[in-house]
């Protein structure tokens, strides 16, 4: 299916050398995409946007300060001034889907603190990339969160005309709808996934990268709703743990540390010659051109 695209006007680029710090929850720390060789034992689309980064500008620096299970308030508190305090060029922001987990989320409340965020974001003058929800359909087990994600969006991309952010429009990702593209637990996004929002997070930036995926048929079921074996097992190892951490008042990050809390440079494991970068990409609303990156000491 062709995911539908909306052009906007491309803000200004940031400048060279690169410095990238992601900012989010489980999300955006990798989770579903295991390495042990990795702080957390994790990997993610984040890592892989840093890696391409650095094989097109080898300057590019690199913070992950995402934690898993954070609440939105919790990742503006706990990560904001961190960010900031590195003075990076470019962040991207996801945040907000635990949130919408809850029995009781103000949409509109969280979106405020939200926007106040960004605007200090784009105040030092970062570029700054934004996530709409993931539209989680009809067979997850979130589908009843639809109507508050899709006015979570409509405040994302709102928020994103006033300060003149990119968007990564996670809702229009149809190809993500396939469950080979889940990890097991039915919430985060498996290996396939993570490396498929990264390919489209550098196609937004207008950056040439490597990063390939088999054809859908070929890559592994990790999950499947609807088979009743499936189902108890993933209710067992999943959703109970899950209630019980709400229940205690607890979360699966409370004994997590942020990954890169500091500036690290990662380089891909294979670092293949690319052609021209992709434009108009499936699930970007941007201009899908290329960002023209300053050189180093002409910003």
């Amino acid at each position: 299916m062709t995911e539908p695209t909306a052009p906007r006007p491309a803000p200004v680029p940031p400048a060279r050398p690169i410095r990238y710090v992601a900012l989010g929850d489980s999300m955006t720390e990798g989770v579903g995409d295991p390495d042990p060789a990795r702080p957390n034992g994790v990997r993610g689309w984040a890592d892989l946007v840093a890696e391409q980064l650095t094989a097109a500008h080898p300057d590019t620096r690199y913070a992950n300060l995402a934690v898993r299970g954070r609440l939105l308030r919790g990742i503006v508190e706990g990560q904001l001034d961190a960010c900031l305090a590195l003075e990076p060029t470019l962040v991207s922001l996801y945040a907000g889907g635990n949130d919408m987990l809850r029995p009781r989320a103000d949409v509109d409340g969280l979106m405020e603190v939200y926007e106040q965020a960004v605007a200090r974001l784009r105040s030092s003058g970062a570029e700054v990339v934004l996530f709409t929800a993931f539209d989680p359909g009809r067979d997850a087990p979130t589908s009843w969160t639809r109507p508050r994600q899709a006015l979570y969006n409509e405040h994302v991309r709102e928020i994103a005309d006033r300060h003149g952010c990119r968007v990564l429009d996670y809702w229009r990702m149809r190809a993500l709808q396939d469950w080979r593209y889940w990890a097991v637990d039915r919430l985060h996004m498996s290996t396939a996934g993570h490396t498929y929002v990264a390919a489209r997070m550098l196609e937004l930036l207008g950056v040439a990268h490597t990063l390939e995926l088999p054809p859908t048929d070929q890559l592994p079921v990790t999950a499947s709703p609807g088979v009743l074996k499936e189902d108890l097992y993933w209710a067992r190892e999943y959703l109970l743990p899950w209630i019980g951490r709400r229940l205690r008042g607890t979360s699966s990050g409370d004994a997590v540390a942020a990954r890169h809390p500091g500036w690290t440079t990662l380089l891909p494991r294979a670092v293949v010659p690319a052609g021209p970068a992709p434009r108009g990409a499936a699930g970007l609303r941007g201009s899908g051109e290329p960002v023209d990156w300053p050189e180093a000491g002409h910003a």
